[in-house]
């Protein structure tokens, strides 16, 4: 059943224009400057993050966001039921390597789970999206959606016959490579950055994802969403399930992404 969610299409094209401004840095030379924290920023970054804000606050400014680029404190947001959780350009490595592999991820989130969430990979014009118990989807554009007709229903593969694990690009460490190799010794290694890691475990592409670095919630909240309605499932390594907005700081638990494999 395709979703008949209008909320669901405008933040689709919310993520569309975002990413079709984030080519436009894209296809020119790239300025980085270094955050506090060290890690890349560039001005597509805060392009893509003011188009995200003025949008969503526009579809409905009683819900308040949460992105990378546009912190909020703790004593603020501890309160929130429901509020948007974004990162407007995931895999910033990845753009300024011009790999293709960086995205756009939006999601919301109500009693700290996510409940509706959008992937947009402007380099390859890949959408997904995906709504609390309506499934996960895919669709190729470079434009905005009209509506939600002819995009294409994903699952999490059945095949079990040589597992396909998924290494971070810009984050692969000794910790995953002993993991591999104890748990699955004949695996397929699957190189690729940013969300579009889970997006792959959605459709089909990969099995499993281990995440042993540390990661943001705004960077896996999207797509855990549409891991989840493609019949796969996200834990930590304690299998505890991930929570949002339950904490002053907003760093997840090591986790795994995983599609229809059996772990143990």
């Amino acid at each position: 059943m395709i979703p008949n969610n209008k909320l669901l299409l405008d933040v689709c094209n919310v993520a569309i224009e975002a990413g079709n401004e984030i080519l436009n840095f894209y296809n020119n030379d790239i300025e980085v400057v270094n955050k506090e924290d060290l890690s890349p920023l560039t001005k597509a970054d805060l392009a893509s993050n003011k188009i995200i804000l003025e949008s969503l606050t526009k579809l409905n400014s009683n819900i308040p966001i949460l992105s990378e680029e546009s912190l909020v404190d703790w004593s603020i947001r501890k309160n929130w039921k429901k509020y948007w959780l974004v990162d407007p350009l995931d895999g910033t490595k990845e753009f300024i390597k011009k790999n293709g592999e960086f995205t756009v991820n939006i999601a919301l989130i109500e009693g700290n789970n996510p409940i509706l969430g959008v992937v947009y990979v402007p380099a390859k014009s890949f959408l997904y999206l995906a709504e609390k118990n309506k499934g996960s989807f895919k669709t190729i554009t470079k434009d905005k959606l009209k509506n939600l007709e002819g995009i294409q229903k994903i699952l999490v593969s059945s095949q079990a016959n040589r597992e396909r694990v998924i290494g971070s690009r810009s984050h692969s460490n000794a910790t995953f490579d002993n993991w591999v190799k104890e748990k699955f010794p004949n695996a397929d290694i699957v190189q690729a950055g940013s969300s579009l890691k889970f997006c792959l475990i959605a459709e089909g592409e990969a099995d499993i994802y281990p995440r042993f670095g540390p990661t943001s919630e705004w960077d896996i909240a999207a797509g855990h969403m549409i891991v989840n309605e493609a019949g796969g499932k996200i834990r930590t390594f304690q299998n505890d399930s991930i929570k949002y907005n339950t904490k002053e700081n907003i760093i997840n638990p090591e986790f795994y992404a995983i599609g229809n494999i059996d772990l143990n």
